[in-house]
């Protein structure tokens, strides 16, 4: 259920087969997906649909499969571009920096090589940070953007400042399994079983010393005085029970974009896009059609 719809202030690669869980944890049918990284420097990337460009973003140590319970329904409309991070997944390999002008830069020479102008870009978590960034860098080649379970400034609070300087020696003490086994006891506790070990594994297959450097860029994004200069319709989708990116991040956000629209699940966590798939595909469809 939606509690809140607000109004802003102001007026290449081969064809693939892969086994993909639904929203419940099942195994979907396999659907045709284009893959690809041709050259040196281009981060990985999978493709699928038609029809005008979403770029979907993920967020810090994980990779772009986060987004399987939603890309089969994006794919209906959209031709669906999502790739792994720098430093993340099978784009592992490219060296840093991880700052967001890095990986904002890495998305628009992706878009480049897929030969897009421009495209709706949607950010989740901390993909959010590099979804704005995007915009601020490129303004003309974000035509929509959607900032899903994001911030501005991660360290808002006395209790972010603590858990984010807390968690790189955390994770280098625990390492990358065991890191990720205490997120999914603290974050997925609502999800299918099957679905927290397809998360917990992609979370533990990341490598642990690219993931404190990637921490440490992600805590130090703050884009709170540059929010008016984004220009584009702007979706802000929160979760009202959202704990590791609390709502006030949401409100922020939306008080900083002119004219951004504020939509909140009720009941949902930071895990939204797994516990509520087709309301988040609803509410992204609805703002990019009518946006």
């Amino acid at each position: 259920m939606i509690v809140a719809a607000e109004k802003g202030k102001r007026e290449g690669g081969a064809y693939i087969f892969r086994r993909r869980l639904d929203a419940n944890g099942g195994v979907s049918h396999p659907a045709p997906m284009n893959s690809g990284r041709t050259r040196s420097g281009l981060l990985y990337y999978t493709e699928r649909g038609s029809g005008s460009p979403l770029l979907l973003v993920h967020g810090l140590m994980i990779t772009g499969e986060m987004f399987e319970p939603v890309l089969d329904h994006f794919a209906t409309r959209h031709r669906v571009i999502v790739p792994d991070l720098r430093g993340h997944g099978r784009s592992r390999d490219l060296p840093g920096p991880y700052s967001a002008t890095q990986l904002a830069a890495d998305l628009q020479q992706l878009l480049d090589h897929l030969g897009i102008q421009s495209a709706a870009i949607l950010g989740y978590s901390q993909g959010g940070t590099i979804a704005q960034q995007f915009a601020l860098d490129a303004p003309q080649r974000c035509h929509h953007l959607v900032l899903a379970c994001t911030y501005a400034f991660n360290m808002a609070t006395a209790r972010e400042q603590v858990e984010g300087r807390l968690a790189p020696p955390l994770l280098t003490l625990l390492g990358m399994r065991r890191f990720a086994r205490l997120i999914a006891s603290q974050g997925m506790k609502e999800l299918d079983p099957k679905v927290v070990n397809r998360m917990t594994a992609l979370i533990a297959d990341q490598d642990r010393a690219l993931m404190v450097t990637a921490w440490k860029e992600a805590m130090r994004f703050d884009s709170r005085l540059e929010l008016a200069r984004i220009q584009c319709p702007t979706l802000i989708l929160a979760a009202s029970r959202d704990m590791g990116v609390p709502l006030h991040h949401a409100k922020a956000l939306h008080a900083g974009i002119r004219g951004s629209q504020l939509v909140i699940v009720d009941g949902a966590s930071h895990a939204l896009i797994w516990t509520h798939p087709d309301e988040f595909v609803r509410i992204v469809e609805g703002f990019l059609a009518g946006g």
